[in-house]
């Protein structure tokens, strides 16, 4: 099917064009829709392997509610590109998750049709619940519905909600679980293996259909015991007593892919809010990449891609596919390649186990993403996968540190965020050796916003008793890494998404003095005090403005001997980093240099009082002025010669 075959989809621009149409032809709409996504995504890049499988409910629930009036709440928003398509914005998928272009995600500024912006998990249900209690109190007879996924079902997060939906009976309430068996890495934990047992609901189906022959015949007396039978199979074999037990009008499973079963059932649950019946729980089951083999077969690495090549045959079955690029920041040093900063922590979280048997690994979810997959292959009893889970997984690892063992926690910065709390109560305020690799500090480019990695050094140094480093490259990642294993106490080490430039890893675990930066070039009159791999950046710069250039490495401890040292033998100041300036380590250097009487003016660089939005990291970095150009701009402008 080429674009030029995409009759009925050229025809609906808004949802009120979906339901215009004969439920007939839901199908080929559907049908349309999948091929739109899969050649938009083969372009563009972005989350396929979510939004294949999405299809079916995107256009069922368009075409039974009266959105927008009616609210939808996309769980993550990985899964809501063919919702993107189908409100109005179709025209502008070539632009997904480019600058200036379409967010990958749900955004309330983007449509109408966007509800609440999503792209942490797990927050659906509180926020439909929300604007379902916000229409009661309203005297409005809207509908709201959360769509999550069963990877964000395990987040606890959802459930506190479901606790709270459960006693509302008369909120307007539907909540979807979409249940494909998979988050981004396979899914763990207790509630997954309850929900595997009915994949396809072909346990539930061959019950119900033992118990409708026994019911057809005997005698009525005993029709009625194999009724009461067959009800209570479903709650063996189901999850439904479960979501019963909330409060919830449990139906389901039903397969999330078949249009005829799907379209009824949500009329009749529309029916039931209307009705103001309490909240309702309609248990879906889909396929994560479907329609397109290579990511139905591998939806890991389809969840998210980079543009990659498509073929299809005449019959319009996959043919011949590249596998989609690894999305990263290109390598703009020299051969040899740079690893990733990702596998640096991967390749240095395995040759530490191999070293020291106390350590173990944690990731919420991320087992790919944070760079795991050897070292759960080579330790398994050593690795720990706690689900979407971040409070969870850092108050996890302190159980784990209080009964002597060493563990690392592999985590987005984005996603440290979550487990704030936990970080100060549950880790710092019992000074325990936890080691925390930071991934995805600073911009992250087609994500956006969301991801950003923009606020963790503020976040961080405030607390007591831990440690923060930021290395300038892979080498100094590797040995800051072994630093913070050293520790007894609790250690961030923050690092970028991507490659970067400098020397490469030495081979063995030797460390760093911890709390020690050290001067990369002298030079006169200004200083420019580097955090992180911007530090490679500033060289040209410093170059030529004759500045002197210092990898400051740690934010916290702040290295203050040699910031004194700094400071007395030059006239002016500039600090460098990737991350928010308001409270941010130029802002550690302030106050240093305040409680040391030494005045001098100071020129903080880094990532200003405002959200980023999606773009490549590198147009990104120069459209704050982070780049070699706007470095030395910046700084001729602050302190002109």
């Amino acid at each position: 099917m080429s674009d030029d075959d995409l009759t009925l989809l050229d025809s609906i621009h808004f949802p009120a064009d979906v339901r215009r149409l004969p439920r007939a032809a839901l199908r080929q709409l559907a049908d349309e829709v999948r091929q739109f996504v899969l050649r938009s995504v083969a372009k563009t890049g972005g989350h396929l392997s979510a939004s294949l499988g999405a299809v079916e409910i995107a256009v069922a629930l368009h075409y039974v509610f009266d959105t927008p009036k009616d609210r939808i709440v996309w769980d993550v928003g990985h899964q809501s590109y063919a919702h993107k398509i189908l409100t109005g914005r179709r025209e502008r998928m070539g632009t997904l998750r480019q600058l200036g272009g379409l967010s990958g995600f749900p955004k309330r500024s983007e449509s109408e049709y966007d509800a609440f912006g999503t792209a942490h998990s797990s927050t659906s249900i509180s926020a439909a619940l929300g604007m379902a209690l916000a229409a009661r109190q309203q005297g409005s007879a809207r509908r709201c519905i959360a769509v999550i996924g069963d990877g964000a079902m395990t987040g606890g997060m959802a459930f506190e909600a479901l606790n709270n939906a459960g006693v509302e009976r008369d909120a307007r309430l539907l909540v979807i679980l979409n249940d494909n068996d998979m988050s981004i890495s396979p899914p763990v934990g207790a509630l997954n293996r309850y929900l595997a047992q009915l994949m396809s609901g072909r346990f539930y189906a061959a019950a119900k259909s033992v118990s409708r022959t026994v019911r057809e015949s005997v005698p009525p007396p005993l029709a009625e015991l194999a009724r009461r039978l067959g009800q209570g199979a479903k709650g063996m074999v189901t999850p439904s007593t479960l979501f019963e037990n909330f409060g919830f009008h449990y139906i389901g499973p039903i397969d999330g892919h078949d249009l005829d079963a799907l379209i009824p059932t949500l009329e009749n649950i529309r029916t039931l809010m209307a009705q103001q019946a309490g909240p309702q729980f309609l248990h879906i089951v889909t396929r994560k990449g479907k329609g397109y083999a290579p990511a139905e077969d591998d939806p890991t690495s389809y969840h998210g891609t980079g543009a990659f090549r498509l073929q299809m045959h005449s019959e319009q079955a996959p043919e011949e596919v590249e596998a989609p690029p690894a999305q990263s920041v290109p390598v703009t040093s020299a051969a040899p390649k740079q690893p990733t900063f990702t596998q640096v922590f991967g390749q240095w979280l395995c040759d530490m186990a191999q070293q020291d048997e106390r350590l173990v690994a944690i990731t919420p979810a991320m087992r790919e993403g944070s760079g795991l997959v050897e070292f759960h292959k080579r330790f398994p009893k050593r690795y720990y996968d706690v689900g979407i889970a971040e409070q969870h997984a850092v108050t996890f690892a302190a159980g784990l540190a209080c009964e002597g063992l060493k563990p690392v926690v592999a985590i987005y910065s984005t996603f440290l965020q979550r487990a704030y709390d936990q970080f100060i109560h549950d880790v710092a305020l019992q000074g325990l050796p936890i080691v925390f690799a930071v991934d995805r500090a600073g911009l992250v480019g087609a994500d956006g916003a969301t991801h950003a990695g923009n606020y963790d050094i503020a976040y961080l140094r405030c607390i007591p008793g831990i440690g923060l480093a930021c290395p300038a490259d892979a080498r100094e990642c590797r040995q800051l890494l072994s630093t913070a294993w050293q520790q007894s106490h609790p250690v961030a080490v923050r690092y970028p998404r991507g490659s970067g430039v400098g020397e490469l890893p030495l081979p063995g675990l030797d460390a760093l003095p911890y709390g020690r930066g050290e001067v990369r070039r002298e030079g006169k009159r200004i200083a420019i005090l580097a955090f992180g791999t911007l530090l490679h950046d500033a060289l040209p710069a410093a170059e030529h403005l004759d500045a002197t250039l210092v990898n400051m490495r740690w934010v916290k401890p702040l290295d203050e001997a040699l910031l004194r040292q700094v400071a007395e033998a030059h006239e002016s100041i500039v600090t460098l980093e990737e991350a928010a300036i308001m409270g941010g380590a130029g802002s550690a250097v302030c106050e240093a240099l305040n409680a040391m009487r030494l005045l001098r003016p100071v020129l903080q660089l880094g990532l200003p009082d405002a959200y980023i939005h999606h773009g490549d990291p590198a147009t990104l970095r120069a459209m704050q002025g982070l780049d070699t150009a706007g470095i030395e701009a910046a700084i001729r402008a602050r302190f002109p010669s």
